[in-house]
């Protein structure tokens, strides 16, 4: 038997995981002194209020060990094995707490990938562990399938500003973009698990109009897929975005996730990505 346990960065809905059954790991959000687990203690609107009332941008931290080592200790005592699909250890130290979580519980069978994405991609690939591991799948065996399809995976967002990937130290390649800041609205990807620069514009709706052409250019039609569109304060935008690219793709739906916390730290406000696997 295998359990899957997920984190928040996977951008799942709670009550969604909740449903699969699978465990939920928070990611830290620290404001000045006070810190919240973005799980049970605060969401996306309540940390977009606060973020309009704060003297210096928020900070995140990784889940640490305690909250992987009674888990592990449950479901060994219990004979299941684990598997964990984390977001890339480039952006989170969400994989290295797991790693040592598992290391505390001696004769846990854990199994800890680094898929190295977040968000969209990352939870469409906690669902497909969760979807092999209910068919019989041998945890070795899906850990091996979770990392050819995360390879697979192509990844473009938009940022209102560079402000708070830079800020927060997850700028990747775009860095060179620092010193124009203003004049431009970058399309970024995620590529061996870093942030990196595919192009820029001068507007956000250019950008968004070519970001949506990137991904008909690349996406393939019908739901082998797996696209998602993620966002952050920007329903509209998101919904027109998604119903456009279902009508493009012959899909009869394209899933829309609000992003937790822990990733607006680091991308802001007005956040909205594409995932998709070729």
């Amino acid at each position: 038997m295998i359990k899957v346990i997920a984190d928040t960065t996977c951008g799942l809905p709670l009550d969604e995981l909740s449903a699969l059954e699978i465990d939920v790991i928070p990611q830290i959000i620290i404001f000045g002194e006070q810190s919240y687990r973005d799980d049970i203690e605060i969401d996306t609107p309540t940390f977009l209020a606060k973020l309009t009332e704060a003297k210096e941008l928020p900070k995140t931290s990784a889940p640490p060990p305690a909250l992987y080592e009674p888990l592990f200790e449950k479901y060994s005592q219990q004979d299941f094995s684990i598997i964990i699909p984390t977001p890339s250890a480039e952006l989170s130290g969400t994989y290295r707490a797991a790693e040592i979580a598992a290391e505390n519980v001696p004769g846990s069978d854990v199994h800890i990938l680094d898929t190295r994405t977040i968000a969209g991609g990352l939870g469409v690939l906690v669902k497909k562990a969760k979807t092999w591991a209910d068919a019989g799948k041998a945890p070795e065996t899906i850990i091996k399938d979770l990392d050819a399809l995360a390879k697979r995976e192509v990844v473009y967002f938009l940022v209102d500003t560079l402000e708070y990937l830079h800020k927060g130290g997850r700028i990747g390649n775009a860095s060179f973009l620092i010193g124009s800041l203003l004049q431009v609205k970058p399309i970024l990807g995620i590529e061996d698990g870093k942030v990196t620069a595919i192009e820029k514009q001068r507007t956000s709706s250019k950008a968004l109009r070519r970001l949506k052409e990137l991904v008909l250019a690349e996406c393939p039609t019908g739901e082998q897929s797996m696209i998602t569109v993620s966002h952050c304060d920007g329903q509209e935008r998101a919904d027109k975005l998604a119903m456009e690219l279902t009508q493009a793709l012959d899909l009869p739906q394209i899933p829309v996730y609000e992003v937790p916390p822990a990733i607006v730290v680091h991308g802001g406000p007005g956040v909205i990505s594409v995932s998709f696997f070729k």
